[in-house]
Parts: C-alpha cells; sequence; structure tokens
C-alpha cells in the first residue's frame, strides 16, 4: 500500500510516499513558487505510483476546512503572494483520479505525527498541542486521535501576550495584530529588534529571554485551558537550550498554581527530528482518510 504526503510550507513544499507502518520510501523538495507550477510538480510526483491509496496535505494557510463549504479544500485569504484563493485539494483529487485525500493545517500534520509517535511508544497520553516556531507561530491541538477546531483552525500564533518590560518599544511585525505572540516570537523578528537573523544571535543575549518570557505564558495559557498530556514546540527559532529558558519562565510565571509533573517530559522538543512529524503524521492521515 503506497500512501501520500505533501506537506505544503510557504518557503518549500515536501512530497513523499510511505507504506501503512509510516515508512518513506521516496521523497522530493522544490521550492514554493506560483500555484499551478508548484501543485503541477506535486502531481508529476505522485503520478509515478499506481498503488497511492490515499494523500494527506498540510498546508500553510489560512484554510478552509469546513467540508460542507463550497471554498473546503482552498487555501484562502493568505498573505503569500499569488496563493490566495487556491482550489489545493480540486487541483490534487483532479489531476490524480480522485484519490482520496485528507486536508488538514500544516501545524495540525505535525501534531498529528507526534500523537501517533507517543502512542506508538507506550506514553500514557491522551492530548498533545504541537507549536511551530519559526518564520510564523501556529500550534494544532489532538485530543483523543481528533483536531480540535470545529468552524476552523485554531490561530494560537495570534493570541496577546503580556509584554515583557525590557521590551515595550517593539511594535511587533505581525500585518493583523502587531505584538501578538507570532509578532513578538516569530524568527523574523530577531531581524526587526537586531537587525540580524537568530541563527547569528548568541543564546546569552537578552533577546532569548524576552522571547521565552512570551513562549512561556503560550504553554501556560494551554495548560491552563485545555490541560494537554504534553506540548511539543518545533520549527527554526526553537533548540534544546532555549527552550530551558522557556522551561525556567514556565515554572516563575505558573508559580506553583497547577502540577504538571516534569517540565523536560512535559515542554518537548519534537520526536522526529528534521520536521519530519508533519510527514509521519501525513502518512497516518492518509491511512485514516484510505480506511474511512
Amino acid at each position: 500500500m503506497i500512501l501520500g504526503s505533501i506537506e505544503a510550507g510557504g518557503t518549500k513544499f515536501v512530497c513523499a510516499v510511505g507504506n501503512e507502518d509510516y515508512r518513506t520510501q521516496e521523497m522530493t523538495s522544490f521550492p514554493t513558487t506560483t500555484p499551478e507550477e508548484t501543485l503541477a510538480q506535486c502531481v508529476a510526483f505522485f503520478s509515478k505510483f499506481d498503488d497511492l491509496k490515499a494523500i494527506a496535505i498540510s498546508s500553510f494557510g489560512p484554510i478552509e476546512l469546513r467540508k460542507n463549504s463550497p471554498k473546503y479544500g482552498y487555501i484562502t485569504n493568505t498573505p503569500k503572494k499569488g496563493w490566495a484563493d487556491t482550489d489545493f485539494v480540486g487541483y490534487i483529487q483532479e489531476h490524480l483520479n480522485n484519490v482520496p485525500v485528507y486536508w488538514t493545517t500544516d501545524v495540525n500534520g505535525s501534531a498529528y505525527g507526534e500523537y501517533v509517535m507517543s502512542t506508538l511508544a507506550n506514553e500514557k497520553i491522551d492530548s498533545l498541542v504541537y507549536y511551530t516556531i519559526g518564520t510564523g507561530v501556529g500550534a494544532g491541538i489532538v485530543i483523543n486521535g481528533h483536531f480540535v477546531g470545529e468552524t476552523g483552525h485554531p490561530e494560537m500564533g495570534h493570541v496577546k501576550v503580556k509584554r515583557h518590560p525590557d521590551d515595550l518599544n517593539f511594535d511587533g511585525i505581525c500585518p493583523f495584530h502587531g505584538d501578538c505572540l507570532e509578532g513578538l516570537v516569530a524568527g523574523p523578528t530577531f531581524d526587526a529588534r537586531l537587525g540580524k537573523p537568530g541563527r547569528e544571535v548568541p543564546l546569552d543575549d537578552p533577546t532569548w529571554d524576552i522571547m521565552a518570557y512570551y513562549i512561556a505564558q503560550a504553554a501556560i495559557q494551554t495548560t491552563l485551558t485545555l490541560r494537554p498530556g504534553k506540548i511539543v514546540f518545533g520549527g527554526g527559532v526553537v533548540s534544546e537550550q532555549f527552550l530551558d529558558k522557556i522551561r525556567d519562565q514556565f515554572t516563575k510565571l505558573m508559580n506553583g498554581y497547577v502540577e504538571v509533573g516534569d517540565l523536560k517530559r512535559y515542554l518537548v522538543m519534537p520526536a522526529l527530528k528534521s520536521n519530519g512529524s508533519a510527514t509521519f503524521g501525513d502518512y497516518a492521515l492518509a491511512l485514516k482518510e484510505y480506511q474511512e
């Protein structure tokens, strides 16, 4: 059985095929250009596989997830140039003989991959939240094997947080909200604050402590509203050393109010390295779509 995965990012697409054991057999990636060129490259890749049973697409957004909407399967009002109002699912099905497609967000795909991995590792958790902190900030929520979000997908990167006293002069970079979580901690905020990318900023720079303060607030909000089994942080901004700073801030801000256990098991990096969570999750979602 061949299962497909499309990890659709604003910078690049990753297409892969694997089996029902979620083992990748072939993979390719290419830059995200125009919808016509990029989706045609997806079709060209998957057309090589005669036994393709289903594909899961984890896409940048915003996207339309409501199956009763005429825009189901579309990337909607994205700021990504040229991609607004793109019928992603419709194009794939039209050119691949109506293959079954599971359609979700990029962070949902990663969240599901980490959730399935936790299950396979016999971790005793029924829920998980996955944050990605990179060019943007987003989160996916899985509870008892199901995603959260009925009228749309969560937009947890756009919550408001309390400003750090040493960061009050920074307006934030979100074009919609300014100083929401994404506007304060996404990768491009390093350039906006310091004039250089985060990879050039040493971890003893106070900017990292300011960002840890904001991300810890998001983790506390998630903890107090959802009480998940664990919170996973992925994306290019996050490292284990930075996560230690987030854990320290989480401890200070939570101030013993609720017990979450060992923070090294509760606030964690992805179990699947090299951004493999989305592809792994896509295989599981494609299998689910095929079986249903």
